[in-house]
């Protein structure tokens, strides 16, 4: 199974409790934070309900940049 790395692109500040939650719930803490997680449909959703604050790659593809 592949991993997603979910990096966080805007603040929560401001934003819906729910959203600050989602946030929280997948491991992000602030601007610039990231986390690798699995490519579940449980995560897909988080992912869908704040798409305007997160940036996903490929977890493998980032790995690569890095290098």
């Amino acid at each position: 199974m592949a991993d997603l790395l979910v990096t966080q692109v805007r603040s929560g500040i401001g934003t819906k409790p729910k959203h600050r939650g989602t946030l929280r719930a997948l491991g992000l803490h602030g601007i610039g934070s990231s986390n690798t997680l699995p490519d579940r449909p449980e995560i897909r959703g988080m992912i869908a309900r704040v798409p305007h604050l997160v940036r996903v790659e490929a977890a493998d593809a980032a790995s690569a940049k890095e290098s």
